[in-house]
């Protein structure tokens, strides 16, 4: 697939500022203490930390899977969830899970038009159109439109998940790992895929990896979370150009972000190991 060459369109809301979010699960487990974090709308936004900081707990409240014990999320100027208001989940805040949750009974075009039916805001036919030309953009899907979920490989999968995604021109994307059980060589497909849709398809992103390569080649922004109680320690502006491509790996900027990073991701690790602490969250 092509890279886009020319500059991204640039996303006018999905603009997130998590205030002084803290999670206490029962009585006794801090997830998140004070945890604060402002995601400017278009921005490309990858969340790193040790296993167990509250990654998945942050992006559980900002899906509307959970819901702050103190603090405040909005989302372009909007309350979204706070102690006393859940986040429920909605069309403007769209999961793409590591594991993959397309209907397998379902063929790619009625994957993709799914969400825009149950919605009924949009008449079948023109459902139908968008999708298959969605498709058409994101490296030629439009060819296995008719084909169910089994019959097409795990990186197409992901794709297709990605244009069901933005079909129903969500504010936000939260992905979680989508792409943590792939080999070597298919993640990086899906890196470049990725990037091709986001410059098409400009969205606020929330990207969970423990992957700090894969954080550098695609974020704008990388944020660190420290161990639990999770905050956040830093944010590393990425100032590799785009279009993005996996050579800038070898860079010397690129280095220079990925033993910054490593620096401060294995200080918390290594936190976490002296409070001998498990993965909860």
């Amino acid at each position: 697939m092509r890279s886009v060459a020319s500059a991204p369109a640039t996303a006018v809301n999905g603009a997130v500022t998590i205030d002084a979010v803290g999670k206490v699960y029962g009585e006794t487990v801090v997830a998140l203490e004070d945890c604060s974090l402002e995601i400017a709308a278009g921005e490309f936004l990858a969340l790193v930390g040790p296993s167990g900081c509250g990654k998945s707990t942050l992006l559980n409240i900002l899906a509307g899977f959970d819901h702050p014990t103190r603090g405040t999320v909005t989302l372009d100027g909007a309350p979204l969830a706070s102690a006393d208001r859940a986040a429920h989940p909605g069309p403007d805040r769209i999961v793409v899970f590591q594991e993959g949750a397309l209907f397998p009974w379902k063929t790619v075009l009625d994957n993709v038009t799914y969400g825009l039916k149950v919605q009924r805001q949009t008449a079948p036919e023109e459902a139908r159109a968008r999708a298959l030309d969605m498709l058409a953009r994101c490296g030629g899907l439009d060819r296995v439109a008719h084909q169910f979920p089994g019959q097409i490989s795990s990186g197409m999968q992901r794709r297709v998940e990605l244009v069901r995604a933005l079909i129903n021109d969500p504010k936000m994307l939260l992905l979680d790992e989508p792409f943590r059980a792939m080999d070597t060589v298919s993640k990086g497909r899906m890196h470049q895929h990725l990037l091709d849709i986001h410059a098409q398809f400009p969205k606020t992103v929330f990207f969970i990896t423990h992957d700090l390569e894969e954080a550098i080649l695609l974020a704008d922004t990388v944020a660190v979370m420290t161990t639990r109680p999770g905050r956040i320690r830093s944010r590393v502006a990425v100032d590799l150009p785009r279009p993005r491509h996996a050579r800038m790996i070898a860079s010397e900027r690129f280095v220079a972000l990925k033993e910054q990073l490593i620096a401060a991701v294995h200080e918390e690790a290594l936190k976490a190991f002296e409070r001998g602490e498990r993965e909860l969250a």
